[in-house]
This record gives structure tokens, C-alpha cells and sequence, in this order.
């Protein structure tokens, strides 16, 4: 198979598109346009600026309006990594609202006389205060895939905030552009099935799988089998782009081990007699999407169509990683030592070679693939790193409430309740590199989702499992 990397889907949809705006441009993409050069050196800056003007006078029709933005946007797709992020900055900085139309509007909203008066002067307040950047991005929206240009615009602004400040506003308004598009009611979920996808689609979600890579064309026929269920969000106006997908695998019980359950030799089941819905993959996959949640929504939606489906499911459950558990784990023995094992857990790793008193001695060796073939090591860990796992999930927080671990929080915030921790759940270097192997099971008791919620979005109480409960007494 040729590069499914997104990186490849990027630079091919900016040549889909660059083809596609072509003829909305016409004489829009004149020769100044077209010899932009492609790192954006200072001259050609000039040009670029003197184009958004362009772009937001009223001169001409719908049809010229279209144009000049369809060849600013040909102009940008143009440039190499230096040259966009020379043009974001322009864009960013240069397309504020006027300082002076704004102190103009605020003056006359506090000195307004009466309601009508006051109503009148904070509409041309809200206009003033609108950057005439959004007017500018608006216009892309009305253009062929103008939604997507935006989606991977947002994505390499998020790349370059760290180092260039002044992009914040620009993410701003970029993001709240991207979320009224993206509105839950706007989007379509859709199944895909390896029989009626197009092979496209498919080497999308191989490059966009963010929890478990996709090895190939096999891995994939295997996690979209009779016995699994793959849903995505789509939007109207990308319906050849998943925005966020599921995978989900229906098994007798919940699946402790992602290994055996995306194990492409194991028997299929017969799906009718499944009474568990394991979510064990969610990704979202346009990075220009992010902080625009809808994952929760998708996981709802999923389970009424998979009780539509099948009437035998009762538990709904994931398998998930615990993304963080190693870092916080680093960071807690760089603070204290023997961090969270005990006296006796020291004495008898130090037996078996391994000073749990060294801040860095523990999660070098934890990170390697290769430990848990040593099985006295392996025992002597599992009991403390188990324990300090349910620790680490159910208390240790980013902030007042929220759970430190993102998949956590994810998860809590959607209604589940942490019901159990897996040990060499996850053997990939992936899994050991972030959490010893350790896994997690999430469940989501429709009966109690709402009421989980609650107290986890208004006390920051993580609602567990009385195995849990065990190991954190302990």
C-alpha cells in the first residue's frame, strides 16, 4: 500500500483543491497571484496584503467576490511551510478590528440615552468589535471543500500557536467559525463496512487512527468483520472526510486485552450472541477539529444503533489506554523517591535487581517491551503499579475537577464510570511506553450516565467500580 500518512491526504487534498478553485478564480488568478513565491518573502507579503483588501471590498458581484478569494486561497495552497506561516501571520496581525471604530462604539453604548438608543449601539458594538479576518474566512466557506481549506488551515495555525502569539486571535475566530458549522445536528453518522466502503475511505482510517495503528489491508478487513462495527461523523459539506470514528468490537464480557481482541487469527463470533459492546478505538481525525467536541455524542448515538441492531447487548464498556500513567508516574518518583510503592514493595524489587528508590530506575524498565518476560519482576510489580494506576485515574487531577489523564476525562465526562484496571493489556511499544501495558474499562450503565456526569462535571467525583474501590483502599 502506498503512504496512508495524513501528511500525504494533506498535500493531496491541497492539490484537489488548488485544481478544484482553478476555474471559480478565473482571471482572479492573475500572473502577480501565480508568482507568489513559495516561502513569501517580504515583497510578496505586500502583494498578499494588498489581495485580502481585495477580498473584503464590495466592488463587483457574488461571482467576483468568489474569484479573488478563490485565488487568494490558490495563492496560499501554493506556498511551502515557511511561506503559510508567513501568510497566517499576515492574516492574524493585519485584519484586526480598528482600534478607533471600536472606543467609537463603546462611547456610544455608554452614552445612549434610552433602550432603543442602547440596542442600536451595541449592534454596531458586536460589528465593530468582529475582525474583518471572519468576514475574509467566511467567504472561503462558500468556495468547493472551502470547509475542509478551513479545517486544515485551523490545523496549522494549532502548529505554529506555540511560536507566534499573535496567531491566538486568529485561532479564535477560526475555531468559532468551525464550531457553528459543526454543530451535532449538522453531522451524518454513518457505519462503515468493509464490503461498501471505498478503498479511500479506508486508507483514511488507517492514516487516521490515533489509538491502535492499523498495520494494512488484513488489520483492517479484521476490525471491520461481522463481529466489529466502525461508525464515523460526517458533515455535509465533507462527506468524504470522517470527522471522528469509533471502533468496536462485540464480545461475550468485557475484553481485558487489546492484543487478543485485535488478534486477526482468532475465531470470528457470531455477533447475535454478544452481550458486550467493547469501544476499544476513538479518533478523531481532523486536527483542524480540535476542542470541538463531539466524541460524546458520538458514543451515545453508537450504542442506540448497536441495541437497534443487537438485541442482546447489555454492557457497554471500552478498552482504553491510560495515555499519561508513566509521565505522572516519572514525575512523582523525581519528587519522592520510592514514590507510590511501599516499604516491602522496595525491599523486594531491590531482590530482583531493581531499586525502586532511584527516580528514574522504575520507569526506565517499565518502558521497555522486554521486562514482563522476567515473571517474578512482573508479579512483584503488578500489585503497586496496579494500585498506583487507580490512583492516578480516579485522583489526581488537572485543575480542581477535571481528571489529570485526557482519556479519562474523556470518558468520565461522557457519563462512564471506571469499573477496571487491566494488567499487559496493551503489550505494543506504544502501550508500554505510556502505561507499563495497563489498560482500562470504562462503563457506561445507561442507567446511570446521567447522574455520572453530574457528579463528575459539578464535584470532580470519579464514580469506580468496587475493584477499584479496592485498590485505591489499599
Amino acid at each position: 500500500m502506498n503512504d496512508p500518512s495524513p501528511r500525504r491526504f494533506l498535500s493531496k487534498a491541497f492539490a484537489n483543491l488548488k485544481g478544484l478553485w482553478h476555474g471559480v478564480a478565473g482571471a482572479g488568478y492573475s500572473a502577480e497571484t501565480a508568482s507568489l513565491r513559495p516561502d513569501l518573502p517580504d515583497g510578496d507579503v505586500d502583494r498578499v496584503r494588498r489581495q485580502m483588501r481585495e477580498c473584503l471590498e464590495s466592488r463587483g458581484g457574488e461571482v467576483s467576490a468568489r474569484g479573488r478569494a478563490a485565488a487568494l486561497g490558490r495563492g496560499y495552497l501554493a506556498l511551502d511551510v515557511t511561506g503559510r506561516r508567513r501568510f497566517l501571520k499576515v492574516l492574524a496581525e493585519d485584519l484586526e478590528p480598528e482600534p478607533t471604530g471600536v472606543d467609537d462604539a463603546i462611547h456610544s453604548y455608554q452614552t445612549a440615552k434610552d433602550r432603543q438608543a442602547r440596542q442600536a449601539a451595541r449592534a454596531a458594538l458586536r460589528q465593530a468589535l468582529e475582525s474583518p479576518r471572519v468576514r475574509l474566512l467566511t467567504q472561503f466557506n462558500a468556495l468547493p471543500e472551502g470547509v475542509k481549506f478551513l479545517v486544515d488551515m485551523r490545523a496549522e495555525v494549532l502548529k505554529f500557536l506555540p511560536y507566534e502569539p499573535s496567531f491566538a486571535s486568529l485561532e479564535r475566530d477560526l475555531k468559532g467559525l468551525l464550531a457553528t458549522w459543526f454543530d451535532i445536528g449538522f453531522l451524518e453518522l454513518r457505519r462503515i463496512a468493509w464490503d461498501t466502503a471505498p478503498a479511500t475511505l479506508l486508507e483514511k482510517l488507517i492514516a487516521y487512527e490515533a489509538v491502535h495503528a492499523i498495520g494494512g489491508w488484513e488489520d483492517i478487513k479484521n476490525r471491520l468483520d461481522s463481529d466489529r462495527r466502525c461508525f464515523a461523523y460526517f458533515h455535509p459539506r465533507m462527506p468524504n472526510e470522517p470527522l471522528i470514528f469509533v471502533e468496536v468490537a462485540l464480545t461475550d464480557g468485557l475484553a481485558d486485552n487489546v492484543d487478543a481482541l485485535l488478534d486477526e487469527a482468532a475465531p470470528v463470533q457470531d455477533a447475535k450472541n454478544a452481550d458486550t459492546a467493547i469501544f476499544y478505538s476513538i479518533s478523531n481525525a481532523q486536527k483542524g477539529l480540535a476542542g470541538i467536541s463531539f466524541g460524546g455524542f458520538l458514543i451515545k448515538r453508537v450504542v442506540d444503533s448497536l441495541t437497534a441492531e443487537f438485541r442482546g447487548l447489555k454492557t457497554f464498556a471500552t478498552l482504553s489506554p491510560v495515555p499519561g500513567f508513566l509521565a505522572w508516574l516519572e514525575k512523582v518518583k523525581a519528587e519522592n523517591g520510592a514514590g507510590v510503592f511501599l516499604p516491602e514493595e522496595v525491599a523486594r524489587l531491590k531482590t530482583l535487581g531493581l531499586d525502586a528508590e532511584k527516580p528514574d530506575a522504575i520507569v526506565e524498565v517499565l518502558r521497555k517491551p522486554e521486562w514482563p518476560a522476567n515473571a517474578a519482576l512482573a508479579e512483584a510489580l503488578k500489585e503497586p503499579l496496579l494500585r498506583a494506576c487507580a490512583h492516578y485515574l480516579a485522583r489526581e487531577k488537572a485543575g480542581e475537577k477535571r481528571a489529570l489523564d485526557p482519556v479519562a476525562h474523556f470518558h468520565l465526562t461522557n457519563g462512564a464510570r471506571l469499573e477496571r484496571i487491566n494488567w499487559l493489556a496493551d503489550t505494543s511499544p506504544k502501550g508500554f511506553a505510556q502505561a507499563a501495558g495497563i489498560m482500562v474499562n470504562y462503563l457506561y450503565r445507561l442507567g446511570d450516565i446521567e447522574e455520572n456526569h453530574e457528579a463528575y462535571s459539578d464535584l470532580g467525583e470519579v464514580r469506580v467500580s468496587p475493584s477499584v474501590r479496592a485498590l485505591l483502599k489499599a
